[in-house]
């Protein structure tokens, strides 16, 4: 499946709306990208195994450390189109892998670890 930029788009607002209002102020200062396909420095600074995917980063301090520092770029969150859509062809999978990677990577934002994500479901 091969939807248009937009419409992906669409899915990652989507998964944005399900974050609840309780932890939106938190993530004013954070930007969520939508981008093709990881650049290919990122995966071996990430050491992501070839032929494995990566369907979302992020990039930046947590708020457990602090948050963005003085003088710094906003936390980013980058969400591969690429990827996703190769893995989950079926539009239903699809909108919940990208719900489940967008959760993911603010759940990095908050500080919450991979081993925590993974007893939580959210792996």
């Amino acid at each position: 499946m091969s939807l248009p930029r937009d419409s992906f788009q669409d899915l990652v607002q989507e998964a944005l709306g399900l974050i609840p209002a309780g932890f939106q102020p938190y993530l004013e200062n954070v930007e969520v990208l939508v981008e093709d396909w990881p650049d290919p420095a990122l995966l071996e600074e990430m050491e992501v195994p070839v032929g494995e995917s990566l369907y979302g980063v992020f990039l930046g301090h947590p708020l457990t450390e602090g948050g963005t520092l003085p003088g710094e770029l906003p936390g980013r969150i980058h969400i591969f189109r690429g990827p996703l859509q190769e893995d989950f062809p079926d539009p239903e999978d699809l909108r919940r892998e990208v719900a489940i990677t967008v959760v993911h990577e603010l759940a990095h934002h908050f500080g919450i670890g991979e081993e925590r994500l993974e007893e939580l479901g959210w792996g």
